[in-house]
């Protein structure tokens, strides 16, 4: 009889203690990411509880399962609840990159009304007919166009067959880069791409700082900014790399209010930050600070798989926000407001980015709300990433679709409705330092 008391007594207690998780102040404590990398100490909120990692460094072990997480309390017995609700932040830059009809070459001049009819949506998200000759209040889908691609080594070397701007392809003419700047839209050069790395490579080798000087030439004569777009995953290099940054910066310093279109310099990045990790590493160590003369203006996130989902998108943006400290050298985290992400807008059949805002990646309980509310996590002071950008208007291969109107894919039902939703400032405002 006794026995059983005391075990009556001992079954009730733990009845009680299960029903009674201790109180935690989740004040401040960071919601738990899936791929974010979690050190011993590191404290956590998931699903209002708090947790501690106590083992072994954490990035996939859900909190709730266990070892190497160790339980704090309950959040919400305490009114704490974690973090105060973050306030979406405006999206500063909304673009795509351009790859005219050539797939990336601009071999060719082209004929401004034949390259209205196919890129007409990027000017005009309302189906208004505006004339581009004429009008100059088109309603823009886009606040950036990027033009694709700058082979590295003619622009070195200034090659002038038939080139108008001594080592530019012959289509990225003054022609077209109005027909985005008339109605208020920022154009940039893009200088590589993936098909270029080895251009890169041998530029950088023979002469950084002459390929800086004539990359800053050529965005002073076209009144552009210029991206840096090198794809060397295994052995970059970066001292020339650097060398072709302070020479184009000694033509056209960072300029913090936007203005002069030739002084805005970025960079493309991988999607995370396990590829072209030496280039991500130096870049987000030197390059892309948020004091008050940074070196370049912003990154760009490389586009994920097609086929993703919001999460491994997601997921991968946030390697960028995070860092990578297990890495030696470590690559240290990316301040939100030095960031842009990227999508596709079409396969081998349009993506809904291009036709479907309601059905894409950038709708709001997607990544939209991740876009808008990101928090800084060791870099920065101000939640949600610059915005986004698109992987490519008209023609980007010969196995995918073009977003132009005989494949009927212009883009106003994707990126023009988003445009709308998300209100792009066109033309794009200075954009937030930290």
């Amino acid at each position: 009889m006794k026995l059983r008391t005391i075990a009556g007594i001992i079954i009730l207690g733990s009845l009680l203690f299960a029903g009674s998780v201790l109180a935690y102040d989740c004040t401040g404590l960071p919601e738990w990411k899936r791929q974010a990398y979690y050190l011993v100490g590191a404290q956590v909120q998931y699903q209002e509880v708090a947790y501690e990692n106590t083992g072994e460094p954490s990035k996939r072990d859900y909190p709730d399962k266990g070892p190497p997480w160790s339980t704090l309390g309950d959040c919400g017995s305490t009114g704490g609840g974690g973090e105060e609700p973050v306030d979406p932040q405006n999206i500063s830059i909304y673009g795509a990159w351009h790859c005219g009809n050539d797939y990336c070459t601009w071999a060719s001049v082209r004929n401004m009304d034949e390259f209205d009819q196919k890129n007409h949506w990027l000017i005009d998200r309302d189906y208004s007919g505006c004339d581009y000759k004429t009008s100059y209040n088109c309603n823009p889908s886009v606040n950036l166009v990027v033009l694709s691609f700058v082979h590295p080594l003619r622009l070195l070397h200034q090659t002038t067959d038939d080139q108008p701007l001594n080592g530019v392809p012959i289509g990225m003419t003054q022609e077209v880069v109005n027909y985005f700047k008339n109605q208020g839209i920022r154009v940039m050069l893009s200088i590589g791409g993936i098909t270029y790395t080895d251009a890169w490579n041998q530029a950088l080798a023979e002469d950084a700082e002459k390929l800086g000087l004539n990359a800053a030439a050529v965005a002073s004569e076209l009144g552009v900014g210029i991206e840096i777009d090198y794809e060397e995953n295994r052995n970059p290099n970066l001292e020339g790399l650097q060398d072709f940054i302070d020479a184009y910066r000694s033509v056209h310093p960072y300029d913090k209010t936007g203005e002069n279109p030739a002084a805005r310099l970025t960079i493309d990045l991988a999607a995370g930050d396990r590829w072209l990790i030496a280039l991500t590493e130096r870049a987000t160590s030197e390059w892309l600070k948020t004091d008050d003369n940074p070196v370049l203006d912003y990154a760009n996130a490389m586009v994920t798989p097609r086929q993703s989902s919001a999460d491994d998108v997601i997921a991968n943006w946030q390697e960028h926000i995070d860092g990578k400290p297990q890495y030696d050298p470590p690559i240290p985290p990316l301040a939100p407001a030095k960031l842009t992400g990227s999508l596709w807008l079409t396969g081998r059949k349009p993506a809904p980015e291009c036709v479907d805002f309601n059905k894409s990646l950038q709708y709001p309980s997607a990544t939209g709300n991740y876009v808008q509310t990101v928090t800084p996590n060791g870099a920065g002071t101000t939640s949600g990433m610059l915005g986004y950008m698109f992987w490519a208007a008209e023609c980007e291969g010969t196995r995918t679709d073009c977003t132009t109107p005989y494949y009927n894919n212009t883009c106003e039902g994707g990126m023009g409705e988003a445009a709308a939703f998300y209100n792009i400032p066109i033309p794009m405002q200075p954009l937030r330092p930290e």
